[in-house]
């Protein structure tokens, strides 16, 4: 298998410390080495995967500015923190924060953690100001309307670096899916509402380039795949998973697994050759091909492409944006579909699947390669991998289109042991129960018109999906442990309203 998920070692933030000439050289060298110890231990977080690179400190508008647009102009570079050690004058900030186009977080922190009481004299309150530089700062930022994350704390506490770390994920995310390029392999599901949107908007809003191309080209690259590398894939296949008997070589159906190993090597060298990081399929529009893609879709997203079925682009980059922000891990993110309820009660529980498409890497368990009629698609039996997702905590979440916006809707789940077996449903699943409960947060998935494809998330805290919506400009709506549906409600009807007018006339 083949990962595309970005090494987030590889990706930068960088650490902009503010200050002024007000206090003397000897006060700017102290500033300078002490802001770099800060940065040096966000550095060594084990919580904070990206490289935090510490740059000289700031006392200017010009050097401001100039950071800003450096910063912007690195690939990268995913974000920037911002701390202001002494009182650096906000109005000397103004043009650089206008200027930067990369997610900001203000961190604020001081370079000791407890005061030296008895040792307190002016030069040392000079040094140390923070408690009302950064407020200082916090005053321009909202003045100018820049969105950021504000952590607040000592680094040598770990609930600071967690808040950190969680940030450059979804900055990591935001990143992903701006530079995405997304396949559409025919249009989306007929009649159906939710998987409709604004692709141009799409493109504005999150930088994702959604294109379509004809099921058929998929189809040419599929029925072009050497015989050879299909023989490789299939050993790949007989090594990684329990095959049933039926599919193995010599087996009375082994043609249907090389015809899906054909379909995973032509659906690569598409994604490939195009540069693609996520896709969409339609069993509606399947062309010449033989089987609806199930086996190759899974191997993909547990490779971290992004994937949404029925023509749902929204989904497939939010898988891919979820992969890359769970890059490093355990656990993983896949398409989800809420599909049927048990609803003993205060026993009620969500059982999701979808046609074929769930992928492997919400288990850590040995799935097995099956092949089954489908009842849907018109085409031959598929073959795909059979397994249940790992019990504990995980995240669903949805992008629905609101026509003057996008909207994430985000619920806390845990995922729990099916009651019984399955035997009779042969394709990945999970089974989990909502937060609070099951009945708030069904009314409060509906009130919010969220949709019924999602990215299941079982490697990513609810927060790094809220950090992520803030970074590229998405309403979010959290269903959790606090959730009322009065709450919810109110919510709802508040940010209709502030949605309509943060856009102007």
């Amino acid at each position: 298998m083949n990962n595309i998920v970005p090494d987030l070692s590889s990706k930068q933030v960088w650490f902009l410390t503010g200050s002024q000439h007000l206090y003397g050289e000897e006060t700017l060298r102290q500033v300078a080495t002490q802001s770099q110890k800060i940065a040096d231990s966000l550095a060594e977080a084990k919580d904070v995967p990206v490289r935090v690179v510490w740059k000289p400190v700031l006392t200017d508008t010009d050097a401001i500015r100039r950071a800003a647009l450096e910063a912007n102009g690195e690939d990268d570079v995913i974000g920037v923190i911002a701390w202001m050690h002494t009182f650096s004058p906000a109005k000397m900030w103004i043009t650089g924060l206008q200027a930067l186009a990369k997610p900001l977080l203000h961190l604020h922190t001081q370079a000791n953690v407890e005061l030296p009481w008895d040792e307190i004299d002016f030069d040392f309150m000079n040094l140390n100001q923070a408690a009302h530089g950064d407020r200082e700062f916090g005053y321009i930022a909202t003045r100018l309307r820049i969105p950021r994350k504000t952590v607040v704390g000592h680094v040598s506490n770990p609930a600071v670096t967690a808040a950190i770390g969680t940030w450059t994920r979804a900055a990591a995310g935001s990143d992903a899916v701006r530079n995405l390029k997304l396949a559409r392999f025919g249009d989306n599901m007929r009649y159906v509402a939710v998987t409709e949107g604004d692709k141009t908007e799409a493109e504005i809003t999150l930088g994702v380039q959604v294109n379509s191309w004809s099921v058929n080209d998929l189809a040419d690259a599929v029925h072009a795949a050497d015989d050879s590398a299909i023989t490789d894939l299939v050993a790949e296949y007989l090594d990684a998973y329990d095959v049933v008997p039926e599919l193995r070589p010599g087996g009375a159906r082994h043609d249907s697994l090389r015809y899906g190993a054909a379909i995973e090597l032509g659906l690569r060298s598409f994604l490939t050759s195009g540069e693609f990081s996520a896709f969409t399929t339609n069993f509606e529009d399947l062309g010449a091909l033989r089987q609806l893609p199930g086996l190759a879709v899974q191997r993909l997203m547990a490779d971290g492409y992004g994937f949404g079925a029925e023509g749902d682009w929204k989904t497939a980059l939010l898988v891919h944006a979820a992969n890359v922000m769970g890059a490093g891990l355990s656990g993983g993110a896949s398409l989800m579909e809420d599909y049927t309820y048990d609803l003993i009660p205060g026993e009620e529980k969500i059982l999701g699947a979808h046609m074929l498409e769930v992928s492997p890497s919400l288990s850590t368990s040995r799935p097995t390669l099956e092949i089954h009629p489908l009842g849907i698609g018109g085409r031959e039996d598929p073959v795909r991998l059979v397994f249940t997702a790992d019990p504990g905590p995980a995240v669903v979440a949805a992008l629905s289109d609101m026509r003057d916006r996008f909207r994430l809707t985000i619920n806390a789940v845990d995922v729990v042991p099916p009651t019984t077996g399955l035997p009779h449903l042969p394709v990945g699943r999970a089974v989990w129960k909502p937060r609070p409960d099951f009945t708030t947060s069904a009314t409060a998935w509906l009130t919010a018109g969220a949709a019924h494809h999602t990215v299941m998330s079982t490697a990513l805290p609810v927060e790094v999906f809220t950090d992520f919506a803030d970074i590229v400009g998405l309403e979010a709506l959290v269903i959790d442990d606090t959730t009322t549906t009065t709450q919810f409600n109110q919510q709802v009807r508040w940010n209709q309203a502030y949605y309509r007018l943060a856009q102007g006339l």
